[in-house]
């Protein structure tokens, strides 16, 4: 992919850093390190197949910034993973954590697979072998991976085992996401959902709205769709259409979110719940008042972005939308709920299981979902009044706010560099 092409992740988050930092007095040298990221790592994974065949796998890992803190971001494993895409998320990571203002930097990675091809023996040895290749470049206070894309609690457990064992003392905070058995945190599942929710309903009170009989629309019901919906039903929302992979339903008097997750469940897709079948892509045009795109990067481009009536997004995938797609959206008036702030409840109780590993503590749900509470309401006051200030989007105003605190943070270091040649 070149550098120019709109829908390449890497240019697009470039872009948004030069818009947002436009709008500050960015220090030249602050902006040169946050356009490249701090070091990029590519291994071999040599490993022996169940038939005695061997096998050589690419992995990878991208360490952004670590202005604020340890990098911190999550290992997918996918055949299609690539360069572009996995720096602009280890970027995206770095502005989540400083508008969400939890103290780690940004990273991201995985290993080019397809892990539904391996067996579990076979993708334990993978594991196992990538963490053997990364110890000296993660670490509880260096860099802290997490799950992601076709990567769950399990393979955490096994990198936390491995690199526990190579470096001779036990670590279970070298990586977040585990279960609850293992260090996991209370809460960690509906943590992106529930954020999500917190940030909407505090942005809605802001605009003077209340979230009673508002209709939504969720393209993408995993993990992060589905408990949004929950959570937005329980608020007063009329969840009227959901979607996955496979398609779509939608029914204009609501859907029972419990009963569809149950559905999902046991069916594996949503297909055959009721109502009217719709297409994956087509949920994000209906007549609702607010769009959900909960799935993959590039969802709403400049192709769809005309069609949308809704006047909220709410972006809880990552780079949902496309840089044509933003001004399209802009010129419509819509109010469009940036992902780095959306989407940033999943690592802000990654950092509160970061700390209850590191201080030895056990925290319970309701503790982990308050401070969450606290977290994403003060992410979206701080956004909301950038953006009032400025007169700039909420997009914008996001960047402004991460690039600020990393800026502040980014002086701070240099002082105590310079305190400490003095």
């Amino acid at each position: 992919m070149n550098a120019h092409n709109e829908n390449n992740p890497w240019a697009r988050a470039q872009k948004q850093l030069h818009n947002a930092a436009s709008h500050l007095n960015l220090e030249p040298l602050l902006r040169a390190k946050l356009e490249h990221p701090d070091r990029v790592i590519e291994v071999s994974i040599p490993i022996q197949m169940d038939n005695g065949a061997i096998e050589v796998f690419k992995g990878f890992r991208v360490q952004h910034n670590n202005i604020r803190g340890p990098y911190k971001g999550g290992l997918r494993y996918h055949p299609d993973v690539n360069m572009d895409e996995v720096r602009a998320l280890a970027f995206w990571m770095t502005m989540k954590n400083a508008v969400v203002n939890v103290p780690f930097g940004g990273g991201k990675g995985g290993v080019a697979v397809n892990p539904k091809e391996l067996s579990e023996n076979e993708l334990e040895r993978l594991t196992r072998e990538f963490t053997r290749k990364l110890v000296p470049l993660i670490g509880p206070h260096l860099d802290v991976p997490a799950p992601d894309v076709n990567t769950t609690g399990k393979i955490m457990s096994w990198i936390v085992d491995e690199y526990s064992t190579t470096v001779g003392m036990p670590s279970p905070a070298v990586v977040t996401g585990k279960p609850i058995e293992h260090g996991g945190s209370e809460g960690r599942t509906e943590a992106t959902g529930l954020g999500g929710s917190f940030a909407f309903l505090s942005f809605l009170s802001k605009l003077g709205k209340t979230p009673k009989g508002l209709k939504v629309a969720i393209q993408g019901f995993g993990n992060v769709g589905s408990y949004l919906a929950l959570y937005l039903e329980e608020a007063g929302c009329k969840i009227v259409a959901i979607s996955d992979s496979k398609g779509g339903i939608y029914m204009q008097e609501g859907i029972n979110v419990k009963a569809a997750m149950r559905y999902k469940e046991e069916k594996g897709a949503l297909a055959g719940f009721g109502g009217e079948s719709v297409e994956s892509d087509k949920v994000l045009e209906l007549p609702v008042d607010i769009i959900v795109p909960a799935a993959l990067e590039n969802a709403i481009t400049e192709h769809n972005a005309g069609n949308i009536k809704a006047s909220i997004i709410l972006e809880m995938a990552n780079g949902p939308t496309t840089l044509e797609a933003d001004e399209i959206v802009k010129q419509k008036g819509i109010t469009a709920i940036p992902d780095i702030l959306a989407n940033s409840g999943g690592v802000a109780v990654s950092y509160f299981e970061w700390v209850q590993n590191i201080s030895n503590e056990r925290w319970s749900k309701d503790e982990v979902f308050k401070k969450l509470k606290e977290k994403m309401e003060d992410a979206a006051d701080k956004v909301y009044a950038t953006s009032v200030k400025h007169k700039v989007s909420l997009r914008t105003a996001a960047y402004m706010v991460a690039l600020e605190r990393l800026a502040s943070s980014s002086n701070t270091s240099a002082d105590n560099q310079h305190r400490m040649l003095h």
